[in-house]
C-alpha cells in the first residue's frame, strides 16, 4: 500500500512539473523588501489552481509577503537565489480558521503561508522561506499563532511535498501538518532558533509520511509527532536526519489524544548546535535525543527505533506513560484571550480562558524497541522508562546500546534523588529532567511489565556510585 501511494504521489508531481509555469514577477511581484508581493503571489496560485495546475515559479531575489493560501494541484518553486520573507507586521497576515477540531485548531490563528484541505501540493527548489520570527515578540504562554505565526502548515490536506528548500525563523513553530495523509518531506534544512516554541517539525495525527534527509537545528524540539485529536500518527518513517535541540531531538509527544501507530525511527545523528549564542527553552546540550510520551490518553503501539548515533543531550532516552489527561475541546476560545497576557511559568500551560476540557481515558503504551544506540558527551541525568502503579508500560525491547556520560554522582547524592523520585508526578508536563539526576547511570524503569535488555553499555567520566539499570515494580 505505501509503494502504490508513493507511486501515485510521484504521478502527480510529474503532471505538475509539465504543466504551465506561472513566474511571480511577471504578475507583480518586486525583489523589493520593502514592498508587499502578497497579492501578486497569491494571484499567481489561484490562477495556476484554477487552470488546472503547474509551477508557481519564485525567481532568484528578495520578496517580502504576508499570509498566502496554498490551493490544490500548485507546485510552489523557489529557484536557487530566492528568498520569501514573512512581514514582521501583523497586519500583513489573515487569520484563518479551520473546520478541522483539534487542541491547535480552537481559535483562529496566523501563519505566512497556510494550506487546509488541498491535495497534490509541492513546495520545493533550493530558495529560501524566512519568517523573521525574532520580529514578534511573545505576549503570553499560548501564543503561537496567535500574536506569533507559523512559518507552514497544513490542515486536513493529502499527497503533499516538501522538498529540498530551506526555512529558517519561524514565530512559533517551523511546520505544522495536521490530519494530513501522504506527506513527503525531503532534502529540507532547518533552523528554528529565534523565538520561543521554535519547534523545526510537528507532525500531528497524520498517516503515511516519509521524513528523510532532513537537516534540523532547532531551540525547541526537533522532529515532533503530536496527536492534539483523536486522530493517531500511523505509519510514518523518518530516516537519515541530523537534528540539533535544546530540548528533545526526536519526540512523540507531549499532545496524545489519539497516539502514535506503526512509527519507525531509524539512522538518526543528534548532536547539539553549532550556534549556542542563546537559549529560550531546554538545556544547552539538549533535553533528549529521543523522547517517547502517553500523558493525554491515547495509544502508543509498535514504535521502533534502529540506529541513532548522538553527541551530547543530558538524558538520551525518556520513555513516559502517566496521566496529564488534556483533552483537545475548548469551552472558551478567541483570540482576544491571548493579547497582552504576560508570560508566564509552566511549559505549554493554559489561562482560564484557553483551558482545554480533560480526558479520562488512561494511555497506554506497548510494543516499543530501542535498538543500535550510541551516545557520548552525555549529561549524568540517565535515561528512564516510567510508568504509573496502575498504568505499566508493556512489551519493551531496548538492545545494543552504548552510553558515555559526565558521571560523578556520589552515595551521599542518592538519598536526596530517592526522595525526589517519591513523587509520581502523574499529571506534569512529562520531561527528561522532570525527577533531575536517576538513581541509575544507565536506565531507571519503574511500572512497566515485560522489558528485555541486551547487550547494555554504560560508561562515565568521573567515578558513579549508581548502578547501571535499576527497577523499581517491573513484572
Amino acid at each position: 500500500m505505501k509503494r502504490l501511494w508513493f507511486c501515485l504521489l510521484l504521478f502527480s508531481c510529474s503532471l505538475l512539473v509539465t504543466a504551465r509555469d506561472f513566474i511571480i514577477t511577471e504578475f507583480g511581484a518586486k525583489a523589493d523588501t520593502t514592498v508587499l508581493s502578497t497579492e501578486a503571489l497569491q494571484h499567481c496560485i489561484d490562477l495556476c489552481s484554477e487552470q488546472g495546475g503547474g509551477r508557481v515559479v519564485v525567481p532568484a531575489g528578495s520578496y517580502k509577503i504576508g499570509t498566502i493560501v496554498l490551493k490544490s494541484n500548485v507546485n510552489l518553486h523557489m529557484e536557487t537565489g530566492a528568498t520569501l520573507y514573512g512581514s514582521t507586521d501583523l497586519r500583513d497576515y489573515r487569520r484563518m480558521k479551520s473546520s478541522y477540531v483539534s487542541l491547535r485548531t480552537h481559535t483562529p490563528t496566523i501563519q505566512l503561508i497556510y494550506a487546509d484541505s488541498v491535495e497534490n501540493v509541492i513546495i520545493d527548489g533550493y530558495g529560501t522561506i524566512d519568517g523573521r520570527g525574532r520580529g514578534f515578540k511573545k505576549l503570553s504562554w499560548n501564543d503561537e499563532g496567535i500574536t506569533r505565526p507559523h512559518l507552514l502548515r497544513f490542515i486536513q490536506s493529502r499527497d503533499i511535498v516538501v522538498k529540498d528548500i530551506t526555512l529558517r525563523n519561524s514565530g512559533c513553530w517551523m511546520q505544522h501538518y495536521l490530519a494530513c495523509d501522504r506527506v513527503r518531506i525531503d532534502g529540507i534544512k532547518v533552523t528554528n532558533r529565534n523565538n520561543y516554541n521554535n519547534d523545526a517539525l510537528d507532525l500531528d495525527g497524520c498517516h503515511d509520511v516519509i521524513v528523510r534527509g532532513v537537516i534540523a537545528d532547532s531551540d525547541d524540539d526537533g522532529i515532533t509527532l503530536k496527536s492534539t485529536s483523536p486522530r493517531l500518527c500511523e505509519d510514518i518513517t523518518i530516516e537519515n536526519c541530523i537534528v540539533s535541540s535544546h530540548c528533545n531531538a526526536v519526540k512523540l509527544g507531549t499532545e496524545t489524544n489519539g497516539g502514535f501507530r506503526n512509527i519507525l525511527i531509524r539512522g538518526i545523528v543528534v548532536k547539539p548546535s553549532a550556534d549556542q549564542k542563546e537559549k529560550f527553552f531546554g538545556q544547552w546540550i539538549g533535553s533528549s535525543a529521543l523522547s517517547l510520551e502517553i500523558v493525554d490518553g491515547g495509544l502508543m503501539e509498535n514504535v521502533s527505533v534502529d540506529g541513532m548515533n548522538i553527541v551530547g543531550t543530558e538524558s538520551p532516552i525518556f520513555v513516559r506513560l502517566a496521566h496529564r489527561g488534556r483533552g483537545y475541546t475548548f469551552n472558551h476560545s478567541g483570540a482576544d484571550a491571548f493579547v497582552g497576557q504576560s508570560v508566564q511559568g509552566g511549559n505549554e500551560g493554559g489561562t482560564a480562558a484557553t483551558k482545554p476540557d480533560s480526558v479520562t481515558t488512561r494511555g497506554r503504551m506497548r510494543g516499543i524497541y530501542i535498538n543500535n544506540v550510541r551516545a557520548k558527551d552525555c549529561g549524568n541525568y540517565g535515561s528512564s522508562i516510567t510508568g504509573l502503579p496502575d498504568q505499566l508500560i508493556e512489551d519493551v525491547h531496548v538492545s545494543n546500546v552504548c552510553i558515555n556520560q559526565r558521571g560523578g554522582i556520589t552515595r551521599a547524592d542518592l538519598k536526596n534523588i530517592d526522595a525526589a523520585l517519591r513523587d509520581e508526578k502523574a499529571a506534569e508536563y512529562p520531561e527528561a529532567t522532570m525527577w533531575g539526576q536517576l538513581p541509575a547511570k544507565g536506565f531507571y524503569v519503574r511500572h512497566v511489565r515485560s522489558i528485555h535488555f541486551d547487550n547494555i553499555e554504560i560508561h562515565t567520566e568521573a567515578d558513579d556510585a549508581r548502578q547501571d539499570i535499576v527497577k523499581e515494580d517491573v513484572k
